[in-house]
């Protein structure tokens, strides 16, 4: 892509009413737009990395045998009656809206429900099972503080799977496996360091659940880490009793401010006693299934990435993510044909299937420098006539900062090839 073509601009301010660094950047960089408080469009930029995140999830979601669906967002009330879910009472944060019949509807903000109610046509034997289904779908929440940018969202991006498993072994072995998938997907995505298996309060369905909480300034939760097993305890739940049965000390343990970024829960019969799943196991008597959910915001892993790897002068994305791999900046000349050799990159970079932007505009170079510092595609090729005299391309790291002038040759030779959409 070539930024002159880009419609959207980089802005030396932030809005004045958002608060959060993710949202501050991410806007002033082109990534986002605030539709209102809670509510953000993903610009080209943020799509792509959007995007990406949803690759990697797609692909551990599918090495765990998961089939990916596209479920409703409307919802007819009467799965949720029989679970007792739709009672604002309840779950308090439900946008509902009525058909001009006035049926009353309301906008899903998880599918434990619906999922559960559609296997009952299709799912009826033991050999039917186990099942591991999700889909990456917009949810809708009537969160009453949306003050985290895309941390937490009024409508937002989700990734959430759901095990049917015909008993509770078979249940706790795929729980254990999507444990692992999910250190994968925040590993992948650059927060492999800074994120902890959490233990948090498991509700009325099992005596814990998990968080997957990732440090940061930002977050909203305060966890309890203990570095050298790399789990921590959520706040909620620090009792102890606890700590003695996780085999914790307290004085091993360190406090910190974090964000969740997944969860994970087993919810027993919970779901499906109420809506009617249930399965005939080979003595032919009918059992119920056990289910799990597995969920991940993109949007709030997204802006999570932003808040912990990011620095004064912008954004710093893992190369995994970002929506270009390299940031190819042509700076002008008086003497030599800067302009003619760049677009000539740009080309073979292109064909050669490499992820690049191309900063092609007539600026100033320190106006395109904070841009690119700004925007944080992690590799940085500069064309200026001080470097084509020698033949040589200016690489720069974002994250470090490292430069080294090199020529074409070995330029293609580091050129990343990751796959980006």
């Amino acid at each position: 892509m070539k930024q002159s073509q880009l419609f959207t601009k980089t802005r030396k301010e932030a809005p004045k009413d958002e608060v959060s660094k993710n949202a501050e950047l991410l806007i002033r960089a082109g990534f986002i737009h605030k539709e209102m408080a809670g509510v953000y469009s993903y610009l080209p930029l943020g799509l792509r990395v959007l995007k990406n995140i949803e690759r990697i999830i797609r692909e551990e979601m599918n090495a765990l045998g998961g089939q990916e669906v596209l479920l409703t967002t409307l919802q007819n009330k009467e799965s949720w009656q029989k679970t007792g879910r739709f009672d604002d009472a309840v779950i308090d944060n439900w946008f509902k809206t009525k058909l001009k019949n006035d049926t009353e509807l309301g906008l899903a903000n998880t599918h434990e429900e619906p999922l559960s109610a559609l296997l009952t046509n299709f799912a009826k034997s033991f050999r039917d099972f186990p099942l591991y289904i999700y889909q990456i779908q917009t949810k809708f929440r009537n969160e009453s503080r949306a003050k985290s940018g895309i941390m937490r969202g009024r409508e937002f991006l989700m990734k959430d799977l759901y095990s049917f498993s015909r008993d509770q072994k078979e249940h706790d072995v795929f729980y254990e496996k999507a444990k692992n998938a999910y250190h994968k997907i925040f590993t992948r995505v650059g927060l492999g360091g800074q994120t902890y298996e959490t233990f948090a309060s498991g509700g009325s369905f099992a005596k814990y659940s998990h968080e997957f909480q990732t440090v940061t300034d930002a977050g909203e939760d305060i966890i309890y880490i203990d570095e050298k097993k790399r789990i921590a305890v959520n706040k909620e739940v620090l009792a102890p009793e606890v700590l003695k049965e996780l085999g914790l000390e307290k004085k091993d343990l360190v406090e910190k401010k974090a964000v969740e970024v997944g969860n994970i829960f087993s919810l027993g019969t919970r779901f499906s006693l109420p809506l009617g799943l249930f399965y005939t196991d080979e003595k032919g008597e009918k059992k119920p299934v056990i289910i799990g959910s597995y969920g991940i915001g993109l949007g709030r892993l997204m802006g999570t990435v932003v808040e912990v790897l990011s620095d004064e002068k912008g954004i710093i994305w893992p190369e995994s993510i970002a929506p270009f791999t390299v940031h190819l900046v042509s700076l002008l000349g008086d003497k030599v044909d800067v302009r003619t050799y760049a677009d000539n990159l740009y080309l073979k970079l292109e064909k050669s299937g490499v992820s690049v932007l191309y900063d092609d505009r007539d600026l100033r170079p320190g106006e395109k420098f904070a841009d690119s510092d700004l925007i944080g595609i992690p590799n940085r090729a500069i064309i200026s006539e001080r470097g084509m005299k020698d033949d040589k391309i200016e690489w720069k790291n974002r994250e470090t900062g490292d430069i080294e002038m090199i020529d074409e040759k070995e330029f293609f030779r580091r050129v990343p090839r990751t796959v980006h959409v």
